[in-house]
């Protein structure tokens, strides 16, 4: 527009834009025409399964990955792509699929075509995002070469009434995200063939019409996350149609109305809400896939055969404490797959545990623990805290089935360790817990129970004056280990009889532990060295030397001093070193550093960055 004063020639490309469409044929020709040639790229409309497994699926197709794009561009900003993929699998945009694990492959496998050819971008890990040009490109396709009321978009505009905007009678999707809509028109445009209607992040939005949802009677998705809702009226059973309602970060939403009636609903999405009780009609949806209820008030709303007739149930996330009923229920269901639930400490554990081998991501929290753990889906965790577990041993079964295993006030865990394999376990966390070990028993010290151990984590642990305490296990896939809090800990390892330094460790780090005075104690260089890549050590006031042997530290890439003071000199190994690439702490510390040559600082000064934490 440069050289254009005239306002009417302004307002024209200003229309426009927001119509998405190309201003000139310039513009049209050298970018609009360039990102649609990657649209047309895409591979055909209609995936087919492999000619080999037509006849045990019949002619199912596997997804529109044209589609995929286009209702990608329904959102204004950073897409969750977890949420992209459940309304493209209830949209009935990937089509058909025996199960929802399949339909959720397939949809990371869409997100990664878009993304190859630049119709995407990757923005942090659970994430993807679409750019404005290409947003505007896809809407211009819609309406150039499609059917133009496909679709309404006008999410991230501001807008805080909608009462002005022009809604034809076969506009198929609503995109209304990210407004400051504050209410909806108590009588809506009939929207018979709509299918997508999507609300979410309008805070300011509190209350909807009562008949509101009478005006959408083919709705298969409906959106209200992160709407400042309280309450949802009667009118939501008319959507006998909705597959997916996903109502997470509703944070004054304390209640839902009878839901029975929406009989093909297959995705529930309540995280993050106030509700306090089950919506009544719930366990008359037997078509659900995905239910997700973490809130922790449920419990005394589920009944007993609740979730015996959610039969296919694939994904199960539930807050409530939930007693041996619910939990013998849980574990006789044949299709789930994802299971994040959490069991009071006194529930009675059936022995037999074989149901959990059909489980590929769970999160099982026995007891409420008070450790900040994030939420991760694809892991398979197991947190214990304050249970006495080995009365019975019926814990037991469970944990050995743990990828990530959590232990807070734990007692027992010499027994743990020496008697029990876990050869899965890959991350072990034991906070505020008092070790009881000591001398390997005769015959324990051959075998390694942590034989795939790769990270471990040791918080205010009591009594534990070294690694090595730990006799019986020899650590060795060990590559990370984190040790804070850890009051009788006098050195890192202490190497001789049936223990060594885990060869492979790269990463230690080492925070408020008084009484550590050195790492390694007769480590010679004889022995099999790791190659540490990472170390950290924060408030060891009387940590004096990083130790030998010298060949250590040879591959270290940063080093991270806090509060240690008596550390007066660097190893020869990092003073010569090519890897070194960051020294971080105190300039203080810094400056009080002893150099047996003064080339030495000189060569690592542009290493050094000041951290006080």
């Amino acid at each position: 527009m440069r050289g254009n004063t005239r306002v009417e020639l302004w307002e024209d490309a200003l229309k426009s834009l927001r119509m998405s469409e190309p201003h000139n044929k310039d513009v049209e020709k050298k970018v609009y025409m360039v990102i649609k040639s990657s649209f047309d790229s895409l591979e055909s409309r209609d995936i087919e399964l492999p000619s080999e497994k037509r006849s045990k699926h019949g002619n199912k197709k596997r997804g529109d990955i044209q589609s995929c794009f286009l209702y990608s561009s329904l959102y204004p900003g950073d897409i969750p792509t977890d949420d992209l993929i459940n309304c493209w699998w209830t949209e009935g945009i990937l089509d058909e699929h025996d199960t929802y694990e399949e339909a959720y492959n397939r949809g990371i496998t869409m997100i990664r075509s878009l993304i190859d050819a630049c119709l995407l971008e990757m923005h942090e890990t659970d994430f993807v995002k679409m750019h404005d040009v290409v947003r505007d490109v896809a809407k211009w396709i819609a309406n150039s070469f499609g059917d133009e009321h496909t679709s309404i978009f006008q999410a991230g505009i501001g807008l805080t009434d909608i009462s002005h905007i022009k809604v034809s009678a076969s506009v198929k999707r609503i995109s209304l995200a990210s407004n400051r809509i504050e209410r909806l028109p108590d009588c809506f445009t009939k929207c018979p063939e709509t299918t997508s209607l999507l609300l979410q992040d309008n805070e300011h939005l509190e209350k909807m019409p009562h008949d509101f949802f009478l005006a959408f009677p083919s709705l298969r998705v409906l959106n209200l996350s992160g709407t400042g809702i309280s309450v949802l009226p009667s009118s939501i059973s008319s959507l006998y149609q909705l597959h997916s309602l996903i109502l997470q970060h509703c944070r004054w939403l304390k209640e839902l109305p009878p839901i029975g009636d929406l009989c093909n609903l297959q995705l529930l999405d309540c995280d993050n809400t106030r509700l306090c009780c089950l919506p009544q009609g719930v366990e008359k949806l037997s078509n659900m896939r995905l239910l997700n209820m973490p809130a922790s008030d449920l419990e005394s709303s589920i009944g007993q055969g609740f979730f015996l007739k959610l039969s296919s149930i694939e994904m199960l996330n539930m807050g409530a404490s939930l007693g041996p009923t619910s939990f013998h229920e849980i574990t006789s269901l044949h299709n789930v797959t994802s299971l994040f639930i959490r069991l009071g400490c006194s529930i009675i554990f059936n022995r037999d545990h074989t149901w959990m081998t059909k489980l590929k991501r769970f999160r099982i929290e026995v007891w409420k623990t008070s450790l900040y753990i994030p939420f991760n889906k694809s892991r398979k965790e197991i947190i214990v805290s304050k249970c006495e577990i080995f009365s019975n041993r019926e814990l037991l079964g469970m944990m050995q089935f743990a990828s990530h295993l959590y232990l807070e006030e734990f007692m027992g865990l010499r027994k743990l360790f020496a008697y029990n394999s876990f050869d899965g376990l890959k991350s072990l966390h034991i906070e505020s817990c008092s070790s009881d070990f000591g001398p390997a028993e005769e015959g324990i010290g051959q075998i390694d129970h942590l034989l795939n151990l790769e990270h471990l984590s040791l918080v205010c642990v009591d009594n534990l004056q070294s690694v090595s305490d730990f006799g019986h296990v020899r650590f060795s896939k060990l590559r990370q280990l984190d040790i804070n809090i850890c009051d009788s800990l006098t050195c890192l390892f202490n190497v001789g009889g049936t223990f060594s330094v885990p060869n492979h460790l790269e990463e230690i780090k080492i925070s408020y532990c008084e009484e550590l005075v050195e790492l390694f104690v007769q480590c010679s260089s004889s022995t099999q060295i790791p190659k540490i890549r990472k170390l950290v050590l924060r408030y060891l006031p009387n940590l004096g030397t990083l130790g030998e042997p010298q060949s250590m530290w040879e591959h270290l890439e940063e080093l991270k001093v806090i509060n240690c003071n008596e550390i007066r000199k660097l190893p020869h190994s990092i003073r010569t070193s090519n890897h070194i690439k960051v020294i971080r702490g105190k300039p203080e510390w810094w400056s009080q550093l002893e150099w047996d040559d003064h080339n030495f600082k000189s060569n690592l000064e542009h290493c050094f960055t000041e951290s006080y934490w």
